[in-house]
């Protein structure tokens, strides 16, 4: 005689579908943490951090400074894939909006001097992009910073009124540039 054929619930073992479980269920909490919110409500506008130090060329920064500007601040490293991929765009915009008041500022995450200037020369970007050594990563911190690439958007009055985590699309910048940097 054969035995009857138990249901198929009862196959699965408890341990391993526990586990399962929780690996699919917390992927999908980092990917919405990750991704922000699902809404597309407005981030709160708040004042920028502080941003200051020597650029790689030498010269003084101070984003205090740029009052009156639209200052995107972008946080790479020469290490990160999505960010080697999004920095020709980068640059491409600086070219394209500085005549209306864009300054495009990259904040180096954990690079040498050496790897952040071959990165650029590979982009064609080095003239286009104010870049900010963080060799520590104190002044990404400072800013909130959770990966790399991210992306913030400072007004003429200094204040974060966009950001991005992850990478930004050519949509996303003309997007929230273009009501900043309209012509008068």
């Amino acid at each position: 005689m054969s035995r009857p054929a138990r249901a198929w619930w009862r196959r699965i073992r408890p341990v391993p579908a526990a586990i399962l479980l929780l690996t699919l269920g917390l992927g999908g909490v980092v990917t919405a943490y990750r991704n922000g919110p699902v809404d597309n409500r407005p981030s709160p506008v708040v004042a920028a951090p502080a941003l200051t130090g020597t650029t790689l060329d030498g010269a003084r920064f101070d984003l205090a400074a740029l009052h009156g500007q639209v200052v995107l601040v972008n946080v790479f490293a020469s290490w990160c894939g999505p960010c080697r991929d999004e920095l020709p765009l980068l640059a491409e915009t600086a070219r394209r909006w500085s005549p209306n008041g864009l300054r495009v500022v990259g904040l180096n995450l954990r690079d040498g001097p050496d790897a952040v200037r071959a990165l650029l020369q590979e982009a064609r970007a080095g003239d286009a992009l104010t870049v900010l050594p963080d060799p520590d990563g104190a002044r990404a911190i400072e800013w909130g910073v959770r990966g790399v690439p991210e992306t913030y958007l400072v007004d003429r009055d200094g204040r974060i009124v966009a950001h991005q985590p992850g990478v930004v699309t050519r949509q996303w910048l003309d997007d929230r540039l273009s009501p900043l940097l309209a012509a008068p």
